[in-house]
C-alpha cells in the first residue's frame, strides 16, 4: 500500500513559509562520485505529472488547464520553486520510452471507443494521438475514462502533443529534476527478462541524455525495483511504498 502524503500546495501561503518542507538539495545537480552514499531528503517538492493532472470532470479549471506529462506542462511547473516534477514512462514495442500515464490510449474510430494498449503500440502510432508537431497535421483524438465508466474527449485550455523519454531530457528546463515513474501494467504478470529488456531501454536514454540533471527511479513494481537497484548505481530509487511526497498537484492561483 502506497505510503504517500499529497497536499495543495494552493492551500499553502506560499513556499518560503515551509522551509524545512522545500528543497533545492538538487539545484547543482547529483555528484555521481558520491551517488553511493546520496540521501534523499525527508520532503521534496515535486510537481505531479508537470504541472498537475487532467481530471476532466472536475468543476476546478486547474484540473483541465494544461495537458499533463507533455513538455509544456514541465516547463510551466519549471517555473515554480520545484525540486522535481514526476512523470511516467512505458516503452512502445519498437522499444521506445514514451511518457504517458494510462496503460490504454482511448480513442474514437466510426463512433466507436477503442482501448489500444501504449505497449502495443510503435513510436510513430503513439505520436499520431492528440495534438501533431508537424503544422497542418491533425492528430486522432484522445478520450479518458471517468471513474463512473463514462467516456470523456481530452479536452484541456492548452493542449500539447505526446512525447518521448529524450523529448523530456532535450526540451526541458534542465536544472529540474527528473522523479521518472516506471509505469507497469498492476494487473499483467512480467517474466524477470521482459523487465530486464524494458529498463534497459529506458536506462539506455537516462544515461545518454540526463547529463548533469538530477534523476529519481520510482516505481510500483516491486520487481522492477530490485532490478533497477541492480542494473544502475548512479541514481537512487525510491519505492512509492515508502515515498512521502508533496506533489504540486496544480500550480497558480485557486
Amino acid at each position: 500500500m502506497a505510503l504517500k502524503t499529497i497536499l495543495h500546495l494552493s492551500n499553502l501561503p506560499n513556499l518560503d513559509h515551509v522551509p524545512e518542507i522545500y528543497s533545492t538539495c538538487f539545484s547543482k545537480g547529483l555528484d555521481l562520485n558520491r551517488a553511493s552514499s546520496f540521501r534523499i531528503p525527508k520532503f521534496m517538492v515535486i510537481g505531479h505529472r508537470g504541472h498537475g493532472m487532467n481530471i476532466l470532470q472536475s468543476s476546478d479549471s486547474r484540473m483541465k488547464a494544461i495537458k499533463e506529462n507533455s513538455i509544456l506542462s514541465f516547463n510551466s511547473a519549471a517555473k515554480f520553486p520545484l525540486d522535481f516534477i514526476e512523470f511516467d514512462v512505458q516503452v512502445t514495442k519498437d522499444d521506445c520510452p514514451v511518457i504517458f500515464h494510462d496503460d490504454f490510449i482511448l480513442t474514437e474510430e466510426n463512433g466507436t471507443i477503442f482501448e489500444k494498449k501504449v505497449t502495443e503500440l510503435c513510436l510513430a502510432e503513439f505520436l499520431c494521438y492528440g495534438p501533431q508537431k508537424e503544422a497542418g497535421k491533425e492528430g486522432k483524438c484522445l478520450y479518458r475514462k471517468t471513474k463512473d465508466g463514462k467516456f470523456v474527449k481530452w479536452n484541456v485550455e492548452t493542449d500539447d502533443s505526446l512525447c518521448t523519454l529524450q523529448d523530456a531530457f532535450q526540451n526541458v528546463e534542465p536544472s529540474l529534476g527528473f522523479n521518472i515513474e516506471l509505469k507497469f501494467d498492476d494487473f499483467a504478470v512480467y517474466q524477470q527478462d521482459h523487465l530486464l529488456h524494458i529498463l534497459q531501454v529506458i536506462l539506455q536514454v537516462v544515461f545518454e541524455f540526463a547529463r548533469d540533471r538530477p534523476i529519481i527511479f520510482s516505481t510500483f513494481q516491486p520487481d522492477a525495483a530490485q532490478l533497477v537497484r541492480k542494473l544502475q548505481n548512479n541514481y537512487p530509487k525510491v519505492g512509492h511504498q515508502f515515498t512521502m511526497m508533496l506533489e504540486g498537484t496544480h500550480w497558480g492561483k485557486p
